[in-house]
């Protein structure tokens, strides 16, 4: 593949950096990073999901009702909310590589330890733990994405990286399903071992030249462009739109230009994370109320995730066309009628199909959701604003459970826990409407 060229004729003007980002090609190093990255959320998936496919097993392990059941399988959120405000500024201070190759291996060694759980105390401190440790990587693998990516390629590439979510699902349900008869503690070590694809991430994916510039280091981020496949005309230089070098401030979220989108963004992050996640995590328990055997609903849920997977591809191709907005305003009103339908599915037929229009709507919108957020702030606070985001969405990861868990214990029916969480998505889309289109402009 040729490389890309950036030239002023016959002259060695410095070029922008948002220019070279519109000129770049789509590269063989491209799709090297896109796999490398596209892995790691396949196993951020994976991991948030291990145990929730043997939650019976837990449970029955260490005597616990729905209420502790529940805050277990939040755990790793919980510990994700701290991991999240610490790891996102100091991706912004110290670069997005190191932050997600030492938390990932931090993570890997301490979820490796998880199985070897004597009570319900242990279990729940080291699945915090393990939480705060991968919250780096979870955090930062969008904006570390984004900012190497081609301009043109970039909003659908992240869609499509968002795809790793589903298939994580699969391979949770994959592993569960293999492993189960061993033992949940088996199923959970298999997931720390993935970790070992960290090695990947250090060969293949290098430090965002946005990132680099930021703090001075133009001759490192010519580097890398270079691997990126890009060439600039002999003695000419970059320059970055920002000319501030300072580290970024979290608290610069709060600024008078930015605190508006902040307060939104957070809100809709808290909101669609719930609308999902307090389902998520409990369909399959919500299932077996309808009749379906354990087996029947991890493959009801499986056949779910399948169905998830053209929802992004279909995402991608309409946020080129309509903007991000449209695209995930469209999606998010579309899971919320498939949700309608779910809660009053009349039989196991229309149960499947109401599932399937809401895993089809709700996760295409949360791939444009994931391009979207990364590109609401500049490069300086671009991870500490990703980082509040993570943390809002698993604020939500934390309580959606255990709220969802002691409705169940207090025998609300099926049908107002489906609508209760369904609110949350409506609320969603109030708060999206006022956010700024970011497709087609350059990142800051």
């Amino acid at each position: 593949m040729e490389p890309t060229t950036v030239a002023e004729t016959r002259n060695s003007a410095p070029v922008a950096l948002s220019e070279v980002y519109e000129r770049m090609r789509f590269s063989r190093a491209h799709v090297k990073i896109a796999i490398a990255l596209f892995v790691i959320f396949v196993i951020e998936s994976w991991e948030q999901l291990a145990l929730v496919y043997v939650a019976g097993g837990v449970a029955e392990s260490f005597g616990l009702d729905d209420v502790q059941l529940g805050l277990v399988l939040s755990a790793v959120a919980i510990g994700m909310i701290p991991g999240a405000l610490i790891w996102g500024p100091l991706a912004d201070r110290v670069g997005r590589r190191p932050v997600t190759i030492v938390s990932f291996i931090a993570y890997g060694i301490i979820a490796a330890i998880v199985p070897l759980a004597t009570s319900y105390e242990m279990l729940m401190g080291l699945r915090v733990l393990s939480g705060f440790a991968l919250a780096g990587a979870y955090t930062v693998v969008f904006p570390y994405f984004l900012e190497l990516m081609p301009s043109r390629y970039r909003g659908r590439a992240t869609v499509l990286l968002s795809v790793g979510w589903p298939i994580g699902m699969l391979v949770a349900i994959g592993v569960t399903s293999a492993l189960d008869h061993l033992g949940w503690q088996v199923v959970a070590l298999a997931s720390a071992l993935a970790c070992a694809w960290v090695i990947v991430v250090a060969l293949w994916v290098p430090e965002s030249p946005h990132f680099l510039m930021r703090r001075g280091r133009d001759d490192r981020a010519l580097l890398v462009l270079r691997r990126l496949g890009v060439e600039l005309e002999p003695g000419q230089t970059l320059h970055h739109e920002e000319e501030t070098r300072r580290a970024g401030n979290p608290l610069d979220l709060l600024k008078r230009e930015l605190v508006g989108r902040t307060l939104l963004m957070l809100v809709v992050n808290f909101a669609f994370n719930w609308g999902y996640w307090g389902l998520q995590v409990w369909l399959p328990t919500l299932l077996q109320e309808r009749g379906l055997s354990l087996d029947a609903s991890l493959g009801f849920v499986a056949l779910s995730a399948v169905i998830m997977i053209p929802g992004y591809l279909v995402a991608a191709w309409l946020t080129r066309r309509l903007g991000r907005k449209k695209t995930f305003v469209v999606f998010v009103l579309g899971a919320v009628a498939g949700g309608v339908l779910f809660a009053y599915s009349w039989d196991l037929p229309s149960l499947y199909a109401a599932n399937f229009i809401m895993s089809f709507f709700i996760l295409g919108g949360w791939g444009v959701w994931n391009a979207w957020n990364g590109e609401f702030y500049p490069t300086r606070v671009r991870a500490a604003g990703y980082s509040w985001a993570t943390s809002a969405q698993l604020v939500s990861n934390a309580l959606a459970p255990a709220v969802v868990g002691a409705l169940l214990a207090a025998s609300v029916s099926f049908t107002l826990t489906v609508l209760f969480i369904l609110v949350f998505l409506v609320i969603t889309v109030i708060a999206a409407l006022p956010l700024p289109e970011t497709e087609g402009r350059p990142l800051e």
